[in-house]
């Protein structure tokens, strides 16, 4: 079984799909972090994200077996992540890995902007998950200071819109829901919540039946 979970930063995506694959005994892949650690490589090196020469090489060399998850979510590192994932070039190089690594048995849960349009669009269950960008900024000014980072709620909101308008506006891959995704609104929902819904439209794709 393969599940594609989509949406923008900080919608909750990312939180559901784990949980997600953890209970459907499934591979989880966060391609957000492939994106990262190729502008990691392209800043390590001393090199602008926009430089398309630069992060094409860097993501046809990645290695996703040598991340380091909290390096990759560092401020810097997500801000270059949404300039070098405009790149068309970048894109191409990641996808078969992406690709594969939905294939792996028994299944896998991925959880991105373009896996239901692009990477995996014959995915079983497809999901886009969606929250005002107010408690959007919220969840990801929580998520800061719980790392011991310094973070102006204001600001973060303005950076989320930025990159939701980046990610939108690109043309290779742009976010936007699949015509067959199941939309799940969290902003009302916790985390608990938010799984208990997933896991119905997930059950619900899978018999057959229509979602009360």
């Amino acid at each position: 079984m393969i599940i594609a979970i989509d949406g923008p930063a900080a919608s909750g995506k990312g939180t559901i799909a784990r949980q997600i694959a953890a209970v459907y005994g499934l591979h989880h892949l966060d391609t957000g972090l492939l994106y990262r650690a190729v502008a990691k490589a392209v800043l390590d090196a001393g090199y602008l994200p926009s430089d398309v020469a630069r992060a094409t090489a860097a993501a046809a060399a990645l290695d996703p077996k040598e991340f380091d998850d909290n390096t990759l979510k560092l401020p810097a590192i997500t801000e270059a992540a949404s300039v070098v994932a405009a790149v068309p070039q970048v894109r191409e190089a990641l996808m078969n890995y992406q690709r594969q690594f939905a294939m792996r048995p028994p299944g896998a849960v991925l959880d991105g902007r373009d896996i239901g349009t692009v990477i995996a669009p014959g995915a079983d269950v497809k999901l886009f998950v969606i929250a005002t960008p107010e408690v959007r900024a919220a969840r990801r000014a929580i998520e800061l200071r719980s790392r011991g980072e310094a973070a102006d709620e204001r600001e973060v909101l303005a950076d989320l819109l930025r990159r939701d308008e980046r990610d939108a506006r690109r043309s290779a891959a742009p976010l936007k829901a699949a015509p067959d995704a199941h939309l799940l609104d969290t902003t009302h929902l916790g985390i608990d919540a938010a799984f208990r819904a997933a896991v119905d439209i997930i059950e619900a794709v899978r018999t057959g039946r229509k979602r009360s």
